[in-house]
């Protein structure tokens, strides 16, 4: 009973003293490639921004596909820009039933036996073959905030959020770049199990 005692007095101590990290919900998404974009919506063609995203250059973009998988389908599933090398999708595991897919539960752009699924869009389709995840929750941030937070890149820590759904999300994994701004990344089913929204509060607990 004490240890018990002991351990909650400090997590307390820590979620009173340590930064708060705001919390950035991801709904089912998909990065595209330019041979992609174009495949899908036309030759040349180039995504258009709708809104910024909180990362330095990333947004969401106009455009948005459907997604077909063995047993069911997605529609208006949103991009988010810019470009990048090769194309991922990003989706709960939810979607994954509904789907008839199995994605695992990875870090972007680890796809190596990952799933597969088919984008159409209003000029062409897209066969993505290990390509289709379920994100790991994780916290982008700056080395400032590294630093700050007595983490490093790619460390796993916990994370505690408050309110009537109060949680500790563990095995987080710590993202650091220069151009990162800090927030908690986690997918709707995760948010939705702790009553957390975009903008929320979580602290870094250990």
């Amino acid at each position: 009973m004490i240890d018990t005692l002991l351990c909650e007095k400090i997590v307390s101590r820590l979620i009173h003293t340590a930064p708060a990290i705001p919390v950035g919900v991801s709904n089912r998404h998909v990065h595209l490639s330019q041979p992609d974009v174009e495949t899908l919506f036309g030759e040349g063609y180039s995504l258009t921004e709708l809104k910024p995203l909180r990362q330095p250059g990333q947004f969401a973009a106009r455009e948005c596909v459907t997604v077909v998988g063995p047993k069911g389908s997605l529609t208006s599933v949103r991009v988010l820009g810019p470009t990048r090398p090769v194309s991922q999708l990003e989706i709960s595991r939810s979607d994954c039933f509904t789907l008839g897919v199995k994605a695992p539960v990875r870090e972007s752009g680890h796809l190596d036996n990952s799933g597969g699924a088919l984008l159409i869009g209003p000029a062409g389709h897209v066969e993505l073959h290990s390509q289709v995840i379920c994100a790991w929750r994780h916290i982008h941030m700056s080395p400032q905030d590294a630093r700050q937070l007595n983490v490093v890149n790619g460390q796993k820590v916990s994370v505690r959020s408050n309110g009537e759904r109060q949680l500790t999300f563990d095995e987080v994994v710590v993202r650091v770049r220069e151009d990162f701004v800090l927030e908690f990344h986690i997918d709707t089913e995760e948010a939705n199990a702790a009553g957390l929204k975009n903008g929320a509060q979580v602290t870094l607990i250990g």
